[in-house]
């Protein structure tokens, strides 16, 4: 009966140490795109966290008491780390986990480039490494590095599963690079509202002629549009690319100014966070992209 007490003693005071050594690791995440890269990667293999809820502009973002109690609960935090998510950095100091907690920098293998075709002619790094197949591939798999040097026992698994998510993603872009291989060579001049596509031009051999958007969240004023609109004008622009966001009274008032065509993209930061949220949101840049070289094509034929 003793043994039997004892066995039973020990089997409970075991049981907490066991189920922790099996509990799934905890990584967080500070964007849309990084909670769709990190979940193809872990896939079910660890809980994949979003730092911050839903609908918030992660640009003006201000840390809440409850992201700082979800960060201690962290194994590791996946994060931009050139300037979309600095908010992160405050959370991580605040919850007293600087240098404890490990941060995944998602670009430390990308190769930055500015913002291009600000009107001041300010250069700076531009950090929506991920609105871009190319770009987002190699964040993929640093993801994967990184959580393989973690986690070794699941190295092998990480770096399958980057791979896999990795030759969906250039499939897709493969598909809309062969709707324009058939374009004749042209010089294709856009503007965009919000300097985050640059890195999505790239991928097409683009290069953005303007920048609306005076800075990250603001709305330009009546001077600052009629410049804008005046710039629009000289530059011989093709098409202009909205935000979503970006109040349809400014760019109904450029519109009617110019004539210029509008289309829309998105950075990808805002909505559900869910596995396939970038490839759809990826998806649909693409095609705006790619239907406005064919339309700008066709119209330069029917001049």
């Amino acid at each position: 009966m003793l043994r039997k007490i004892i066995f039973i003693l020990l089997f409970v005071c075991l049981l907490p140490a066991a189920a922790f050594a099996n509990a799934k690791p905890r990584i967080g995440v500070t964007l849309h795109p990084y909670y769709s890269f990190t979940k193809a990667v872990v896939g079910d293999g660890a809980e994949v966290i979003p730092l911050i809820g839903e609908g918030f502009n992660p640009h003006n973002y201000r840390p809440q008491p409850e992201d700082i109690k979800k960060c201690m609960t962290l194994d590791a935090l996946v994060v931009n780390g050139i300037g979309h998510d600095e908010f992160a950095f405050e959370i991580v100091e605040a919850a007293d986990m600087k240098g404890k907690l490990p941060l995944i920098m998602a670009n430390k293998d990308v190769s930055l480039i500015p913002v291009s075709g600000t009107l001041d002619g300010r250069k700076i790094v531009n950090p929506h490494t991920f609105v871009s197949v190319t770009a987002s591939v190699r964040q993929v798999y640093t993801i994967a590095k990184e959580l393989g040097k973690l986690y070794p026992e699941n190295a092998a698994f990480y770096r399958k599963n980057a791979r896999n998510y990795a030759r969906k993603l250039r499939k897709l872009k493969a598909r809309y690079m062969k709707r324009i291989t058939g374009l004749p060579s042209m010089e294709f001049r856009c503007a965009t509202i919000h300097g985050g596509y640059d890195y999505l031009f790239q991928d097409f051999g683009l290069q953005v002629t303007a920048v609306i958007e005076p800075g990250h969240g603001l709305k330009p004023t009546a001077s600052q549009l009629a410049k804008t609109i005046d710039e629009i004008k000289r530059l011989g622009v093709d098409v202009i690319f909205t935000e979503m966001s970006f109040p349809d009274k400014y760019v109904d008032t450029i519109h009617k100014e110019t004539g210029i065509r509008i289309r829309h993209l998105s950075h990808l930061t805002n909505g559900k966070y869910t596995e396939e949220g970038f490839e759809q949101g990826i998806e649909a840049n693409l095609k705006a992209l790619t239907d406005a070289l064919v339309d700008a094509q066709k119209l330069k034929e029917g001049q």
